[in-house]
């Protein structure tokens, strides 16, 4: 108990340290991995209903040579990649508006440099740290978060287009 309440203390001193911005930070990282589980729970284990229910509803066609049949088996292989890639879009966007959120830190921080600088009517260095390890913070937060959404939807598009394609080689079209 007392490593968690440490550890709470913790994140929050580095909350703190980072102004408020990086608040907004934490929160989009944590809609984007909630966003990232879910998929990846989806590929893992919900998946494999949907392909089998679009291969059974292949199958029991008793007709698969015709251009209309051609055309089932395309919107199925659709329906397919369709559930594969939701909320792949918002998962992209949300790695790309956190390297934007850190640069908005930044920013924010160094404004905060300035007024101190204002105040002081000196360039102290004392002053501005807190205003610089503002500035620096989000920038990083926001990197990280972004790098590790990179990856995790990187692998989710590969794996969604070569799941695409192994549903309709799985589905032939009777010539």
């Amino acid at each position: 108990m007392i490593m968690f309440i440490d550890m709470m203390n913790a994140i929050r001193e580095f909350m703190d340290t980072g102004g408020q911005v990086l608040t907004v930070i934490a929160a989009v990282i944590f809609v984007m991995w909630l966003l990232i589980f879910e998929r990846l729970m989806f590929v893992f284990y919900g998946y494999r209903k949907v392909k089998k229910h679009l291969q059974q509803t292949w199958f029991s066609r008793s007709e698969q040579h015709s251009w209309y049949a051609e055309q089932i088996r395309t919107a199925l292989v659709a329906r397919g990649s369709a559930r594969l890639n939701q909320n792949l879009p918002l998962i992209q966007t949300l790695v790309v508006l956190c390297p934007l959120l850190g640069l908005m830190g930044t920013v924010t921080g160094m404004i905060e440099v300035f007024d101190v600088m204002a105040i002081s009517g000196s360039g102290n260095a004392r002053s501005m740290a807190s205003g610089v390890s503002r500035a620096t913070i989000p920038t990083m937060a926001g990197m990280v978060a972004s790098l590790s959404g990179v990856f995790a939807s990187t692998w989710l598009q590969r794996t969604a287009k070569r799941e695409t394609e192994l549903l309709e080689d799985s589905m032939p079209v009777a010539h």
